[in-house]
């Protein structure tokens, strides 16, 4: 019997993973990626670095639409909304508030995501050391510190709804906060520490390892970009590319914060929006943290990487064309700096290297992974916001259970790409 083909849109972790679970299951796949694999355009090179399991919270809760005029009137805070692309944005931006509009609504989405980030640490740990980079993935816990206990206690929703989730934690008071992370600023007082969190030393050049391993495994990586599909009676016949079609049995949509245009050629309008983010490096830092850290105050995740120490976050909505405003990762540098007063203060410029890269994000905090309306032979995987890295794995392993037409061992229902119809 003649192999299905398979052709995988997108060498991000998701379409990575995908590729690798696909060839080995014995289809015959093609990845379309018209950049590098692990390359600086993708939003796989340049996350948090973080897998983090009870990463389960979106990020609009109750109360969210109060800030909305702080984050038009602020171009720089953790969160902003060019006021040029706002008139495009309204209507996910709508969607995204009503989302968190309660408490009941924040579980549910939680719950919906438990299942994609659940031993993610060990998931990622196994396809590292298949890939012969096991030395990337280091599962020594994650920390989130905060001033004092006034402040972690002033996010209780989140803590409460990880807690009704099974997550377990321990908190860290001052004493032993200092013992742990002894360079880390005297006015960090408190801490919840997970111990069962990971991350990732270096993620591009994971995903480009893993890409490497879907090689060796029969995939073969064409740099084209995908501009459509050739569908026919409801079947997919071609995956369409600049340079002519690739005859497909099965296509996959994985392309990130490009995969809506592609979602569209298959029939299915989803609301796609990208989440800029930021990152700065600092080269062979004098001090750091022992493990992955996110101060309260800055919101950003402070990661001790192969290249350097790594803090990334900001959220920016403005869209894909937008040029970048590299004071938002000149913000990050500075919020470093105040986190770990023994680094120097007049660090020369060629030690800190910036990066602005986007998010693909659904207005309700959960990725699209399902069958396109025009074709189930289209499967649409991305989406996943903040939580893209971590859930790669079971997203890929979801997909081949679509792929199979099998059972798939966790709910699709509440990723279902037609649910904004």
């Amino acid at each position: 019997m003649q192999q299905e083909h398979v052709v995988v849109i997108g060498a991000g972790i998701v379409g990575a993973v995908t590729a690798l679970q696909a060839a080995k299951a014995g289809y015959r796949v093609t990845i379309l990626e018209p950049g590098e694999p692990g390359g600086e355009q993708a939003a796989s090179y340049g996350n948090g670095a973080w897998l983090s399991p009870q990463s389960v919270i979106p990020p609009a809760g109750p109360g969210t639409w109060r800030k909305v005029p702080g984050y038009l009137r602020d171009p720089l805070g953790p969160l902003a909304i060019r006021w040029r692309y706002l008139p495009k944005v309204l209507p996910w931006l709508a969607r995204y508030l009503w989302s968190g509009w309660t408490e009941a609504r924040v579980l549910k989405i939680a719950q919906a995501l438990r299942p994609l980030l659940a031993d993610a640490p060990a998931r990622h740990q196994a396809l590292a050391e298949e890939a012969g980079v096991g030395h990337l993935i280091v599962r020594n816990g994650l920390m989130y510190i905060y001033p004092d206990r006034a402040a972690y206690e002033a996010e209780a929703l989140g803590w409460r709804i990880r807690r009704q989730l099974g997550f377990a934690w321990r908190e860290v008071e001052r004493d032993e906060l200092r013992q742990r992370e002894p360079s880390l600023d005297p006015r960090y007082g408190f801490g919840a520490l997970f111990e069962q969190g990971g991350h990732c030393r270096n993620p591009g050049a994971y995903v480009a390892a893993l890409v490497q391993l879907a090689q060796r495994h029969g995939a073969v990586l064409q740099r084209q970009a995908a501009t459509g599909f050739r569908i026919e009676g409801g079947r997919l016949k071609a995956v369409l590319t600049g340079a002519g079609e690739i005859a497909a049995d099965k296509a996959v949509i994985a392309a990130g914060a490009r995969s809506k245009a592609l979602a569209a050629a298959a029939g299915s309008r989803v609301p796609l929006e990208t989440e800029r983010g930021y990152h700065a490096v600092l080269a062979a830092p004098e001090v750091g943290p022992r493990i992955p850290l996110m101060p309260s105050d800055g919101k950003m995740a402070v990661t001790m990487t192969e290249t350097g120490l790594r803090v990334a976050g900001q959220v920016e909505i403005a869209g894909l064309e937008a040029a970048p405003n590299w004071k938002r990762a000149e913000i990050l540098r500075d919020y470093l700096l105040k986190a770990f007063p023994g680094l120097p203060r007049d660090l020369p410029a060629e030690r800190i290297k910036v990066w602005m890269g986007h998010r693909p994000s659904m207005p309700d905090g959960l990725p699209c992974i399902g069958v396109a309306r025009d074709s189930a032979d289209v499967v649409l995987a991305f989406g996943h916001g903040h939580v893209g890295l971590v859930s790669g794995p079971a997203t890929a392993e979801a997909v081949l259970t679509i792929l199979q037409r099998r059972s798939p061992d966790i709910a699709l229902e509440a990723y279902d790409p037609q649910r904004f119809d």
